[in-house]
């Protein structure tokens, strides 16, 4: 494996923690949508901007009981490495904002980018199982089987989304 391979890997699984969390809060905010979702510019401004509140949220509630935990002052460094282990949260939104934003454009349909936003945290879910199953044996079938369980919980959200609405 290359260097440049490995730090690769190395960044997706510092960013695993976010990646997981931003998947399943995408497939929330979409399975919370209802039978009737909304236009898709609105769809883009909720998706987006929960994910956004809830990472911020997240970020802000570590940020401080660490302080307290560690009887440590908040410093410019904490709020900097509170927003660095954040970010990944946020990144897993991005592809479904613009999704949404091109069916707002009426470039795709708004059925196109939810299945699609779907897909894709799906695959974010079941490729980080993968990786998980791989990192600690370092055998297909224990990936594999991790693929299946990480990818499963965002395939079981989606199908409820499909038999709720």
């Amino acid at each position: 494996m290359t260097t440049q391979h490995a730090r690769g890997w190395e960044r997706i699984d510092k960013a695993a923690f976010g990646i997981i969390y931003g998947a399943i809060m995408v497939l929330s905010i979409l399975l919370a949508q209802g039978s009737h979702p909304a236009p898709p510019l609105e769809t883009a401004v909720v998706l987006f901007g929960s994910v956004f509140a809830i990472m911020l949220a997240k970020a802000f509630a570590e940020l401080l009981s660490h302080a307290l935990d560690m009887r440590e002052r908040l410093t410019r460094h904490s709020w900097r490495a509170a927003w660095h282990h954040s970010a990944p949260t946020l990144a897993v939104a991005n592809l479904p904002t613009a999704l949404f934003l091109a069916a707002w454009r009426a470039w795709i349909s708004a059925d196109t980018a939810l299945v699609l936003s779907q897909i894709l945290c799906v695959a974010l879910l079941a490729t980080l199982g993968a990786r998980v199953g791989w990192v600690l044996d370092r055998r297909v079938i224990p990936a594999m089987l991790g693929a299946v369980f990480a990818g499963g919980i965002g395939l079981l959200l989606s199908i409820i989304k499909l038999v709720i609405h």
